[in-house]
């Protein structure tokens, strides 16, 4: 039997999914193993295999992919490559001025609104390891200044001496003409043989000038760090017997060879993350639900996602390390909560992440050294987790060290029960996560209750019943791929590649047709030549999906609004306007459209997608019993232990509709169902918890 493979390495566990060509799924984890990754992937593997056989299993794979938090890790260690940036003389300070955003970029607006925590970011690159070089080119592309070949190639050497491997190369108005930035690489090539070099005219060749440089140096920075995970990953993988090449999840969604992905390292930022929003994107048209809000909550984060009209939701621009990254992805917001989050007491006041106990030690009932109270622990001592089940029972964890752990950190100081204080970490955590689903639906336009929450990742389900309920939202789907929902994104992954280019162009105020101003057959052709560049790397079968990026004038602020292959008209420009009004307005409410101010037509792009082969996966083979066991398990909401039954996945009748409290167990999380709620398994394997959004009815039920 050929198998489908997705692996996803996250903090603390790696996760594997095979899904068989009779749809028949396998899911487990491993814990991760921070000091050689690779080796993580093939346990999880190994353990996913269906006769435990790995050598056997990889001969039967037919298609690996590979979700990676690498290039995150490297960058928010700053554990780069040492990198030189060459720009245009006169703009070696562009990348420390951030637009003047430095100081909270990347910081939520609690943060930066108190000045005292604001900070500027630590650095990429250094002051003196930006080279500046005389050359100019204007707006239209013309020549002012020709490259001085002799003082650059010097300022190559010096760089090349001082031990930097990593050239960025971001000219002023290159994206006109990139002649160049052509040369500077050569250049790099002749003084500097073997460094590894991005341009910004290739990786992005859109306007802005410090995100564009900023995107440029973090691709140079990371590259050789991915090119060597990459290289050790493909070459693990074939030597324990896969037959084709490991292909890499990017940030947008698609997958990119091993070459592919180190020369693009920049794009796989949000790699693990974008394969759990992927899934569920497949997953909520099967289920014909519109609107979908992602939860992927693991060891170290919760990430948060949306999906609209069966669509995950992308965004052309993104903030990571506290640097921007003007790369299509998509969006996911995250913060540090997770089942590691490490809970204190500072100044009489409890605070659960963003640090984490990780993989090593781990959470104190890991038995792994860890003696710091984490989520984790919290949901073992209040009986929410069985510590004789973890992951289906191969890791046993240890109560009593849990217990010592939150009496010694939390109670103590803050005058509690163990219980009492357990539960305040859990609620702690709870809220912070409600809180970033309502700032995600919200800043996009969309009320949080009018979409179904999925929850997944090892922790997900576990939190999901309660988080979901205090943002007010009434549905929660926990997947059968709950435990490994992100590697089924990667096995499910669409070949994807995205291509923008800046076009320029704008109204003045109280303009009539766009037509007017921007010429039809000028925008036509930009397009097309975006549409040759993804025809080029995917082939003539590529579907195409044609952007153009907006914004009202004097605005900084970009949308981009979906064009037609027949749009290219007066008439085609002119609802392209209207469109670009509505989007706005659906976003920052009605009447704020400002179409009297002119409109600036800055970018065009154009995605290009290869649909993957779908496969009808069925209800994994669970575990089950003949009885339905009991345990006391502490709700906070309840104010107190409620006797609650304990169903095991496979034991949990379909299609019939329970009430809670409940748990159900699976080999890799744990499902929770509130005082108040009810559950159903459908025959999927998917499981809906049903909130009531009147608080009073809840309250009845209880």
């Amino acid at each position: 039997m050929d198998y489908r493979a997705g692996t996803d390495v996250g903090g603390t566990f790696t996760d594997a999914v095979l899904i068989g060509a009779d749809g028949s799924l396998h899911v487990q984890k491993s814990p991760t193993t921070p000091e050689d990754r690779t080796r993580g992937v093939l346990d999880a593997l190994a353990v996913a295999a269906p006769d435990g056989d790995l050598a056997g299993l990889m001969q039967q794979i037919g298609y690996f992919a590979h979700g990676t938090t690498a290039a995150t890790n490297a960058f928010i260690e700053r554990q780069g490559a040492p990198t030189a940036l060459l720009t245009t003389r006169g703009f070696a300070d562009i990348l420390r001025l951030q637009r003047s955003m430095a100081s909270w970029t990347g910081l939520t607006v609690a943060e930066g609104s108190h000045y005292s925590q604001r900070s500027l970011p630590v650095p990429i690159i250094e002051a003196e390891q930006v080279g500046e070089v005389n050359e100019r080119v204007d707006y239209t592309g013309t020549v002012i200044v020709p490259l001085d070949e002799e003082r650059t190639r010097a300022t190559i050497r010096a760089y090349a001496d001082a031990g930097v491997t990593a050239f960025a190369v971001s000219l002023l108005w290159s994206f006109r003409n990139d002649a160049h930035e052509q040369r500077v690489r050569e250049l790099i090539r002749e003084e500097a043989p073997g460094a590894y070099v991005t341009l910004s005219s290739e990786l992005i060749p859109v306007l802005g000038e410090y995100e564009r440089t900023s995107t440029t140096v973090i691709n140079a920075y990371l590259g050789p760090v991915i090119h060597d995970y990459v290289s050790r990953l493909d070459a693990a993988v074939q030597a324990a017997g896969l037959r084709d090449t490991a292909t890499i999840l990017d940030s947008a969604g698609g997958v990119l060879t091993a070459a592919e992905a180190a020369e693009r390292s920049a794009g796989l930022l949000t790699s693990g993350p974008a394969g759990g929003v992927l899934a569920s994107a497949k997953l909520a048209r099967r289920m014909g639900l519109d609107k979908v809000v992602t939860t992927d909550m693991g060891g170290t984060s919760f990430d948060v996602g949306m999906v609209l009209d069966g669509e995950p939701v992308l965004e052309a621009s993104r903030s990571v390390g506290r640097y921007h990254v003007a790369l299509t992805s998509i969006r996911v917001e995250a913060i540090g909560a997770g089942g590691g989050s490490i809970a204190r007491v500072r100044d009489g006041h409890l605070s659960v992440g963003p640090e984490s106990a990780g993989a090593q030690p781990g959470p104190a009932c890991y038995r792994r050294g860890g003696t710091l109270p984490t989520v984790t622990d919290a949901d073992v001592v209040l009986g929410v987790i069985d510590p004789d089940y973890f992951l289906g029972g191969r890791m046993p964890l240890d109560r009593a060290l849990a217990e010592q752990a939150i009496e010694e950190h939390v109670a103590r100081p803050l005058g509690l029960s163990v219980l009492e204080a357990a539960a305040g970490i859990r609620e702690v955590a709870d809220n912070q996560m409600a809180d970033v689903l309502r700032s995600t639906t919200l800043r996009a336009g969309y009320d949080p209750r009018e979409f179904a929450l999925f929850a997944f990742g090892g922790a997900g389900p576990v939190h999901a019943y309660r988080f979901a309920a205090t943002a007010g939202i009434g549905h929660v789907v926990v997947p059968s791929t709950a435990t490994a929902h992100s590697a089924l994104g990667c096995a499910l992954a669409d070949r994807r590649r995205s291509f923008s280019a800046a076009f320029g162009r704008h109204t003045p105020a109280g303009f009539e047709h766009l037509a007017d101003h921007v010429e039809p057959g000028l925008l036509g052709d930009a397009v097309g030549r975006l549409e040759g560049r993804a025809r080029a790397a995917l082939g003539d079968d590529v579907e195409i999906s044609r952007y153009v990026g907006m914004r009202f004038r004097l605005q900084v602020h970009e949308l981009y609004v979906p064009i037609g292959a027949d749009d290219f008209t007066p008439a085609g420009l002119d609802a392209l306007v209207e469109r670009f009004q509505e989007q706005y307005e659906g976003i920052y409410g009605a009447g704020t459209a400002l179409k009297g101010s002119g409109v600036e037509v800055t970018t065009v792009r154009v995605d290009g997608m290869i649909p993957t082969p779908d496969v009808a996966w069925r209800r994994p083979d669970w575990e089950s019993a003949d009885t339905v066991r009991t345990r006391e398990v502490y709700f906070f909401e309840a104010g107190g232990a409620v006797t609650t039954p304990i169903y095991l996945a496979g034991q949990v009748p379909l299609d019939e509709e329970i009430a809670g409290p409940a748990i159900v167990e699976y080999p890799g999380t744990t499902a929770v169902v509130g005082p108040g709620q009810t559950f159903l398994m459908h025959a999927s394997g998917d499981l809906s918890i049903h909130i009531p959004t009147d608080p009073s009815a809840e309250e009845a039920a209880r």
